[in-house]
Formats: C-alpha cells, sequence, structure tokens
C-alpha cells in the first residue's frame, strides 16, 4: 500500500474534540454534515481545502481524549489517507485503523505543511518528496495492514467472515 499526498501538520495532544467539536455531538447520525466541522475550531476552512489523498501530520498522543469513533471516520470521509503522528491515543489508533485509515508512528520533527508526502505502508518507508528525505517507522502488523487494505475492519470481516489471527 502506498499513500501519496500533501502533508497538514499538526501539534502535539490533538483531541477528539479538537477533530470533532462536543457541540456537534448530534450530528453523528448524519455523517455527510458531521464532517463539515472537522477540525473547525482550529481551521474553519479544513474540510474545503483538504484534497483526497491528503495526510495529517502531528506531534504527540493525537486523538486523544473520548472514543469517538466518529473522529477518524470523517477525517477519512473528507479525504486524508493517512495520519503520521509522533505518538497516537491507543483508541484513536484503533479506531483509525478499524475504520481504514493509516495511521503511522514516526517522527515528523522535519516535515512542514505543505510537503508532498509519499507513505510505503507495508514497508515502513515515509518519503518526504519535497525535501528528498527518507524516514523509517516500525511497519504495521500484518493483521492491521490486511485491514486497512480491505478498507476497514467491517468489510474485512465481511470478505474473510471474521478475523484470521
Amino acid at each position: 500500500m502506498i499513500l501519496k499526498g500533501r502533508a497538514w501538520k499538526f501539534g502535539d495532544n490533538i483531541s477528539t474534540d479538537h477533530i470533532i467539536p462536543g457541540r456537534f455531538y448530534h450530528l453523528r447520525s448524519n455523517l455527510d454534515e458531521l464532517k463539515q466541522h472537522v477540525f473547525e475550531d482550529i481551521d474553519p476552512d479544513f474540510h474545503k481545502k483538504v484534497k483526497k489523498g491528503d495526510i495529517i501530520v502531528a506531534g504527540k498522543n493525537f486523538g486523544l481524549g473520548s472514543s469517538r469513533e466518529h473522529a477518524p471516520l470523517v477525517i477519512k470521509m473528507v479525504g486524508i489517507d493517512a495520519i503520521v503522528a509522533n505518538s497516537f491515543a491507543r483508541i484513536f489508533y484503533r479506531n483509525a485503523i478499524n475504520v481504514g485509515l493509516a495511521a503511522v508512528i514516526c517522527d515528523i520533527e522535519d516535515i512542514d505543511e505543505g510537503d508532498m508526502l509519499e507513505i510505503r505502508v507495508d514497508e515502513g518507508v515515509l518519503f518526504d518528496r519535497t525535501k528528498e528525505k527518507e524516514k523509517r517507522f516500525s511497519p504495521l502488523i500484518s493483521i492491521m495492514r490486511d485491514i486497512l487494505h480491505e478498507g476497514g475492519l467491517d468489510r474485512y470481516i465481511r470478505k474473510h467472515g471474521g478475523l484470521k489471527i
């Protein structure tokens, strides 16, 4: 799996409330409306500027807070294919993989917003095409890669009839 896109840079401790502010919780059954509020308190026009295939780059503890599975889902729905962060909140990380959103743990220190990135998920390689720099990360375990390849846990289970561990 190779993902290519423009980097959107965020800092440390981006919570699920930053991703989808709690005041929009009532929209959880209307995902098309909910996705229009993704990162609204950080950048009100984020959902308009992001393009299919773009990649979020973030610091430590991305996705902390409540276990809202809508947070990674609406990120994926606006077109983001992957999140690369120094670290993730555990529940967010699992929810991201489950909805088919690649979550990669890698040092992001010298990646800037707007850099063009290429992530070779299966190989554990992140290439910053803008700076012509390569970084390595620990590839996901095989079952997580398989879930991503199928587009999420639901699709994986429908195809395979359960988890093959």
